[in-house]
């Protein structure tokens, strides 16, 4: 029997893999499944989760993070830096740039200057050159952990197969690699809608890829030199959900459990872009929007903060998640709504309320946020999406925090994309955003065919079948 290794250490892996079709149709193919996962969860999912031949061990990221920390550190950290931006100039690189810029603006004139020279150099080279991205592919294997951090659960569970949720661009590097040092083959699956445009070079010799469009397949082959033949297209499974329907509330019960108005149309707003720019402008806005009654029918706001407005550094997004519970006193008809943790490292990127936000989702008559994921999620459900970017005049306006004006971010492949395609409106101003928001409240099937065409690009597959052919394409490899 053969055996498969799966890494899913962010929420959105845990959705992707346990919460779709893609372990379900491995398993049923007599395939045993070896999920490695934080440790501090590996108990919850293992409760959660019962299907036999599915086995649930840690992924021991402390033992990860110690080693990135203790072993030649500064190496390390400017190998991933260079990962990160050095992506070729063949694809959009304006993710990259806005990166480079941020870790430019949060160190210190020591740490530019001596950083900088050389890393500017590099990226010249990497920009440039394939031969210079796969050398710094082949640099990084000499940091694989020796003895290895996976040394026994290799050894234990003989696998056939090891899968990550990125190629090597998180901690997850330190398990490829060692697959790849034992000669064990490799896959990526990519589960966020930017991760091949905005993380580009691989952390490990990662040999297969599956991404949920021909976009992503252009962005992996061009922007980081994989050979197209082993990049497979299977859409995105954590999706099939919402095209099934399974995860949606009744309405009564979705409006009664956030006190919401069932006479009253729902503007809802995903936060989204937190770590560049504040959202608090946008929301302040709708906020009085909504409770003006300066809105085309009577409206109401369901604000989802971000799992970033949780973290404890730096302070300024638990103040801005201060200030819009704040809001939510102030004004009338505006509501709160906050992602579930999941616990551990995963913290509230969990994936615990696929059913939270399928029902706000569909339920919402206009969809706000700055370009999130959710703008793809939003067009599954044929709900209109306005991309608000109003900017905060000085930013976060922290010494140590770079700030990037969202008006300066609508060229980001994604963001880009999603403008051309015509998926939605983007407001720059409260008057724009009224306007906005007007048109879709006076004609919901405003902009639908452009909805449609838009999920039509970016996820391929619309119905329902994501996860199975993932699956098959992973039974392909393993089988070949």
């Amino acid at each position: 029997m053969k055996r498969i290794f799966i890494s899913a250490d962010h929420g959105m892996a845990i959705i992707y893999f346990l919460q779709s079709d893609v372990v379900p149709t491995l398993l049923d193919a007599g395939i045993e499944v070896v999920l490695l996962t934080d440790d501090e969860i590996v108990p919850q999912l293992k409760s959660r989760f019962t299907h036999h031949g599915l086995t649930i061990e840690g992924l021991r990221l402390k033992q990860a993070n110690e080693y990135a920390k203790k072993v030649q550190p500064r190496i390390q950290w400017l190998l991933a830096y260079l990962r990160r931006v050095g992506g070729s100039r063949r694809i959009n690189t304006e993710a990259m740039d806005s990166h480079i810029w941020e870790v430019w603006a949060e160190n210190s004139w020591k740490f530019r200057l001596g950083i900088w020279i050389p890393s500017a150099l590099a990226i010249l080279l990497l920009r440039n050159f394939a031969w210079a991205r796969k050398l710094l592919v082949r640099m990084q294997n000499r940091f694989t952990p020796d003895p290895g951090i996976y040394t026994d659960l290799f050894d234990k569970y003989q696998p056939d197969l090891v899968i990550a949720s990125t190629p090597g661009w998180r901690l997850d590097r330190y398990l490829l690699r060692e697959s790849a040092r034992r000669g064990i083959p490799n896959m990526t699956v990519i589960v966020g809608w930017d991760n091949s445009s905005s993380y580009n070079i691989s952390g490990a010799d990662v040999q297969w890829a599956t991404c949920w469009s021909q976009l992503q397949k252009d962005e992996l082959v061009l922007g980081s030199d994989w050979d197209p033949g082993h990049v497979h297209i299977g859409g995105i499974p954590s999706y099939d959900g919402y095209f099934r329907k399974q995860w949606l509330m009744p309405r009564d019960e979705y409006f009664k459990l956030h006190n919401l108005d069932p006479n009253r149309k729902l503007i809802s707003y995903a936060s989204s872009f937190v770590h560049f720019a504040p959202n608090y402008p946008n929301i302040e806005a709708l906020a009085k929007l909504v409770s003006s009654d300066a809105l085309a029918e009577p409206s109401q706001l369901l604000i989802r903060l971000h799992p970033s407005h949780f973290q404890d550094k730096p302070k300024i997004f638990a103040e801005e998640r201060a200030r819009v519970f704040e809001l939510e006193k102030k004004y009338p008809h505006v509501h709160v709504v906050q992602p579930k943790p999941l616990g551990g490292s995963l913290g509230y990127y969990g994936g615990e309320d696929m059913d939270e936000k399928a029902s706000m989702l569909a339920y919402s008559d206009v969809f706000v946020t700055v370009y999130s994921t959710m703008v793809v999620e939003a067009a599954v459900h044929d709900t209109p999406i306005v991309a608000a970017v109003i900017d905060s005049p000085n930013g976060w306006n922290h010494p140590t925090k770079f700030s990037l004006s969202l008006k300066e971010i609508g060229d980001w492949p994604t963001h880009k994309r999603f403008r051309e395609a015509k998926a939605g409106r983007v407001a720059a101003n409260e008057a724009e955003l009224r306007e906005a928001v007007n048109a879709y409240l006076k004609n919901p099937q405003l902009d639908s065919a452009e909805r449609r065409k838009f999920i039509e690009d970016e996820i391929t597959y619309t119905d329902a079948s994501a996860g199975k052919r993932t699956a098959e394409f992973i039974l392909k490899v393993l089988n070949s």
